[in-house]
């Protein structure tokens, strides 16, 4: 899962990054609120985590542009403790919470996962299908009851596909929410992912349609 940090103190960027890489999610920052708002409307995030005192472009502005612009992404403002005004402001434009700074890591780390999971449609942090059980909170994923080592890259393959079970995902899909932008990738990196996975969850965990993509949950064609 992939997710745009737009804060433009250092500091705070570096513990947002390193929290949420630490719960198993790849993260982009951007330091004002131009580039911020390119990045968020020419790619695909799974959420956005944007503070509202930019340079450049204030965030409340890059906000309201993005969904001007039919950007559906879910996302977390950040925001001076005693702006309340701000913080009615950017969830009346859009934004789907709100964190007041300063904040525990944790707690972001915890919003952040809330907010993926509503958009999936999956109000427990347990995401289970059949045997294989998704836990957000320990980043694990176990099977039957007992836990599969995963590397970091196999637990996102897996994360992303059941938050969107019953949905075949193409190949580009997929790529672009489990890379960082600048990785240089083989043509056929993720069927190489896929049979990882599969040898550890078993050959049935992930369907291929041929032609259309990878999906897990998914009926009989």
């Amino acid at each position: 899962m992939r997710i745009l940090v737009v804060e433009d103190d250092d500091g705070i960027a570096a513990t947002i990054r390193s929290a949420l890489e630490l719960a198993g999610f790849l993260v982009e920052r951007e330091a004002n609120g131009e580039n911020g708002w390119f990045r968020g409307d020419s790619e695909a995030f799974d959420a956005i985590i944007l503070d509202l005192g930019l340079p450049v472009l204030d965030g409340l502005t890059v906000l309201k542009r993005w969904r001007k612009a039919g950007v559906a992404t879910p996302i977390m403002i950040l925001t001076a403790r005693g702006n309340w005004d701000e913080r009615v402001e950017g969830i009346d434009a859009g934004a789907d919470d709100y964190l007041a700074k300063p904040f525990r890591v944790e707690e972001l780390v915890a919003r952040t996962r809330a907010l993926l999971r509503r958009a999936a449609g999956h109000p427990s942090p347990i995401i289970e299908l059949g045997e294989i059980s998704l836990d957000t909170r320990q980043v694990r994923v176990a099977k039957s009851g007992l836990p599969v080592p995963l590397s970091p890259q196999e637990y996102r393959l897996v994360s992303y596909l059941m938050h969107h079970r019953g949905r075949v995902v193409g190949q580009p899909e997929l790529t672009e929410h489990l890379y960082l932008q600048d990785t240089e990738l083989d043509s056929n990196a993720i069927e190489v992912l896929v049979r990882r996975v599969r040898q550890k969850l078993g050959t049935d965990a992930i369907v291929t349609r041929r032609g259309f993509g990878y999906g897990m949950g998914l009926g009989p064609e």
